[in-house]
């Protein structure tokens, strides 16, 4: 898969994975790695900027085997800013659709 495509995508992806349900950031790489490839560095970059815009927020539940994990969940503000994005994605879509048939 092209990188620019990839990269216009991924912070859309975790969010709308976050908006499913709470996830931690190794479960997140490994969701989306199965669908494409994905660097763990470039997601918690993402996550990174997404808590210091206030999209995220995040607390810590204990593992059992190891150290506490890392949860992210959508704040409010995350919540409508991931609609945005899904709206912007479908007409984006729509659009590059209608060029290129």
């Amino acid at each position: 898969m092209n990188a620019q495509f990839k990269k216009g995508v991924l912070e859309m992806c975790v969010l709308s994975l976050l908006a499913k349900e709470d996830r931690y950031g190794y479960e997140l790489t490994e969701t989306i790695s199965q669908t494409m490839t994905v660097a763990a560095g470039t997601l918690y970059l993402i996550l990174k900027r997404l808590k210091d815009e206030g999209h995220v927020r995040t607390y810590l539940v204990d593992s059992g085997t190891g150290p506490a994990r890392k949860y992210y969940q959508l704040t409010e503000k995350g919540i409508q800013h991931e609609a945005q994005l899904r709206q912007q994605w479908r007409e984006f879509v729509t659009q590059v659709d209608e060029l290129i048939r």
